[in-house]
């Protein structure tokens, strides 16, 4: 297990990068504790793949160091690294049994065979596959093979970081919910650092303490799930984390308030100095149905069950609502307020309003 640092880390592909839009990653500095769990989160093409490369050693940074432990590692191979990874399809043997999968690792770096056989079983209760243990791996479903190929990461125990790429892609969804929790499960019990890359928000959430929320190769926010939701630093995490996410709202700022269709909105606290694209964010949590407030047309209405979500247009702005109770219809005039507490100005698409009372 390994603290792992990024410093002034950047990566091109291109020979000669001129400006900040020649880098698919952009500048990072980051620290990852030993033993802890995060998840790397965002739509393809964002950097995820780049950074897990980099990290793995399969691919050299333009610029900026990784260490393991204080090491720096930048220059070495993948095998010197030891580092475990996962991938989105499943890396085993068909052809062996699994226990002979679970083996491998360990007997190809000649572990002795009393220690691999009892690490081999230590391995498989976790993972509640022991019955399939003499069972070739041809023969298994797509999700215990995944659970062994999880398993050939967890054997052994060198390992710095094991890393876990797209790792449910391929899952049945049914199946996907029982694969997450085994996976908090034996971070739980293990204790490796482990970082897992996704663009699935529910997978990331549900498995990490700490999540990297990454958009067009920079890192946006780093935070827990509780913080990602409740207070997102920038409007594409507050839009791509929830279901319906953040609305972003268009704004205007003068004299010191913040105005929305002709409407002065209450913030959460003082708008920081600044100039450039304003915008509000709240989410669909906190928009209420009132007397009074920002009028606006509902357009859709979706039953959830224990809610709904309405759907409503403020001129050209749509805006969600999450509703209790009874709903309006399509085609009503509504008036919608949004809680001070917990809607935000955003400038240039990062959050530009203190904590505290507004002004």
């Amino acid at each position: 297990m390994a603290k792992i640092t990024l410093d002034k880390l950047r990566h091109s592909y291109m020979a000669a990068p001129g400006g900040p839009e020649d880098y698919a990653l952009k500048e990072l500095n980051l620290d990852w504790q030993d033993g802890g769990a995060y998840a790397l989160l965002g739509p393809s093409g964002c950097g995820k793949s780049t950074l897990l490369n980099i990290i793995s050693g399969l691919l050299q940074p333009s610029e900026g160091h990784i260490l393991f432990d204080g090491k720096d590692v930048t220059g070495l191979p993948p095998d010197q690294r030891n580092i475990a990874q996962v991938f989105q399809f499943p890396v085993i043997y068909d052809t062996m049994t699994v226990f002979d999968n679970l083996a491998f690792p360990l007997r190809n770096r000649g572990v002795e065979e009393g220690r691999v056989k009892s690490r081999v079983g230590e391995i498989a209760a976790m993972l509640e596959v022991t019955e399939m243990l003499k069972v070739r791996a041809a023969n298994l479903s797509p999700d215990n093979k995944q659970k062994i190929s999880m398993g050939r990461g967890l054997v052994r125990e060198d390992v710095n970081v094991i890393m876990f790429d797209e790792p449910l892609t391929v899952i049945d969804p049914h199946l996907k919910w029982k694969l997450r929790s085994k996976l908090k499960e034996l971070h739980q019990r293990v204790k490796v650092t482990m970082i897992y890359v996704t663009h699935d928000q529910t997978e990331a959430l549900t498995f990490a303490d700490q999540v990297v929320v990454m958009q067009e190769g920079e890192v946006v926010q780093i935070g827990t799930p509780v913080d990602l939701f409740e207070r997102p630093s920038h409007t594409f995490v507050g839009h791509f984390i929830g279901s319906p996410g953040m609305n972003v709202l268009p704004a205007e700022v003068r004299d010191g308030a913040a105005f929305f269709a002709g409407s002065r909105v209450a913030l959460e606290g003082a708008i920081e100095a600044g100039e450039g694209r304003h915008e509000i964010g709240v989410r669909p949590e906190f928009v209420r149905l009132a007397p009074e407030g920002v009028p606006a047309i509902v357009r859709k209405v979706m039953d959830m069950g224990r809610h709904s979500v309405v759907e409503a247009v403020a001129g050209t702005t749509r805006i969600s609502a999450i509703v209790e109770g009874p709903a309006p219809g399509q085609g009503e005039t509504v008036h919608l307020s949004f809680r001070p507490d917990q809607t935000r100005l955003y400038r240039n698409g990062w959050i530009a309003t203190g904590r505290g009372r507004a002004a």
